[in-house]
């Protein structure tokens, strides 16, 4: 949901919870900015997921891929099991690392490299009934396996960021299902579905601990 220059007026906020980039927030005549921030752990990375310039693009891959990694020592330190382990009915851990793959192979891969769907890779719900070609919706990979196809679509997408001028943002991607899209906007769908999964897998994972 995008609330830019929203104005809210006569309104009631009573047990309201708001997960969202604060660039600029007045509540009440307060600006409220500095203090949410530096109370969000996410913070500066939420506002790293839409970067304008190619040096940007890659300081924001490579913060990202660093909480990827603490989050994957996690799952390493804790038997096999615990990866495949599901909480209320959301993803895996090794289930989120497929869908990942899905989601790079779809917005990157294969419409920018030219390459092939990966038989693990997982569609979101909404997208288990399109024709992607070469999915094996039969596949149950071990976490090493879907971690090292994980770790070479992460190695790919940032290999091609370190060649990427800001001329190429505007090149038209042809995305199967979701039609064409700017190669700029394709990366942004990267780097906002490996933020949000990120957090819904350490929101489990610190679950499964308590």
């Amino acid at each position: 949901m995008n609330l830019t220059d929203a104005t809210i007026t006569h309104a009631w906020l009573v047990n309201v919870q708001i997960d969202a980039l604060v660039d600029r927030l007045v509540i009440n005549g307060v600006d409220v900015t500095a203090f949410v921030n530096e109370r969000d752990p996410w913070y500066p990375l939420r506002t790293m997921l839409r970067p304008t310039s190619p040096a940007d693009m890659r300081t924001a891959w490579s913060a990202l891929d660093a909480e990827w990694h603490t989050a994957i020592d996690m799952v390493r330190a804790r038997p096999e099991a615990a990866a495949h382990a599901q909480l209320n009915g959301e993803f895996s851990f090794v289930q989120t690392l497929r869908h990942l793959v899905f989601a790079d192979d779809k917005w990157f891969t294969v419409p920018v490299l030219g390459e092939s769907f990966h038989p693990s890779g997982l569609p979101n719900t909404g997208s288990l009934d399109f024709p992607f070609p070469g999915l094996d919706h039969t596949a149950s990979p071990t976490f090493a396996a879907a971690l090292a196809v994980f770790d070479d679509r992460r190695t790919k997408v940032r290999a091609f960021l370190d060649t990427i001028t800001e001329a190429d943002f505007d090149r038209p991607v042809d995305v199967l299902e979701n039609g064409e899209h700017p190669l700029q906007e394709c990366i942004y769908t990267l780097l906002e579905e490996g933020f949000w999964h990120l957090r819904y897998a350490l929101r489990d994972l610190q679950s499964a601990e308590a």
